[in-house]
């Protein structure tokens, strides 16, 4: 397999209040674990700057207007409780797309099999109307449109295993029988969506799990559940909202899953790449709030798109 990692250099310009949990550190762990000898084979780029008008695609023009509107000379604004923007977020932000859509054109030009992007801030809170849960605009969507409106991409997945239940992705595409989503996540937690019953008009698969439930709880359902239904949707292209936060560390969530479980998923989700859309899958980095467990994470999945192969041991350090 060819693996492309795209990383973000201005991601510290992007600041959050001390002790926040998205902070700019995240980045850093991630760029460490990955710079180890087992992960040389990765093709590397910096992200780009993206055109933030793209964010209309999804959002509601208020949407950026807020932003901007609260976005401060010096110090940091305040979006709402959990939501922070500083005077250069925006251009974050705009790397974060930037480095999806070139993830995304990377992908389906077949210049790599996958990809993954190290990038900040996350996305999948932003709903149509909203900023919210430490997202400004909702990336991955964006690349779903873009996938959609430049590579002829007629039915885009997004899987979504960040522990938190991505409320905006769901919010943007629950009417819309072209973009499926499924996302695995705590129940109950923020934000308090992702009920098995909201299924859009189809293309929506919520799972939620228990606290304390662990890697075997997931496997089952994505099993059961999510998996069958991403391959009889048949996608282009799979987009993966990789969240972090669902490890055994994490300060913000309780499901205590381990290194082995990312790989175990991210190698079905490949099995499924390959059977469906030419290996055609983009993962872009959401949550993950402990340093030790993003890298463990992060470590997991990436080497399991840089070799294919699923099940061997990780290190979880």
């Amino acid at each position: 397999m060819t693996t492309l990692l795209v990383s973000q250099t201005n991601g510290d310009k992007h600041v959050t209040p001390k002790g926040h949990a998205e902070r700019p550190e995240r980045l850093e762990a991630i760029a460490n674990v990955l710079a180890q000898p087992r992960f040389d084979r990765l093709q590397r780029e910096d992200a780009p700057a993206g055109d933030l008008a793209l964010a209309e695609l999804v959002h509601a023009p208020s949407v950026l207007n807020t932003i901007r509107r609260m976005r401060p000379a010096e110090g940091i604004g305040q979006i709402d409780a959990d939501t922070f923007v500083s005077g250069k977020s925006l251009e974050a932000a705009g790397t974060a797309l930037g480095g999806g859509l070139r993830a995304l054109e990377a992908v389906v030009l077949g210049e790599a099999d996958n990809a993954f992007v190290a990038a900040r801030p996350p996305g999948h809170h932003a709903e149509r109307d909203r900023s919210m849960g430490f997202c400004l605009i909702n990336t991955i969507a964006i690349l779903a449109r873009q996938a959609q409106r430049l590579h002829g991409a007629e039915r885009v997945a997004i899987v979504d295993f960040d522990v938190h239940h991505g409320n905006g992705t769901q919010d943007i595409f629950k009417a819309d029988p072209t973009v499926f989503y499924a996302s695995s996540h705590q129940w109950p937690l923020y934000p308090g969506t992702g009920h098995p019953d909201e299924t859009g008009v189809g293309n929506i698969v919520n799972c939620p799990l228990p606290e304390g439930s662990g890697g075997a709880a997931m496997r089952e359902v994505y099993r059961d559940r999510i998996l069958p239904a991403l391959d009889a949707f048949r996608p282009d292209i799979i987009l993966v909202s990789a969240g972090f936060d669902a490890e055994r560390r994490d300060p913000l969530a309780q499901l205590e899953w381990v290194a082995d479980d990312y790989a175990w998923l991210t190698g079905k989700l490949l099995d499924i790449a390959g059977k469906r859309c030419s290996n055609r899958m983009v993962s872009m980095l959401e949550g993950g709030y402990d340093l030790a467990g993003l890298a463990s994470g992060v470590a997991a999945h990436v080497g399991v798109l840089l070799t294919g192969e699923a099940g061997r041991e990780h290190e979880e350090d």
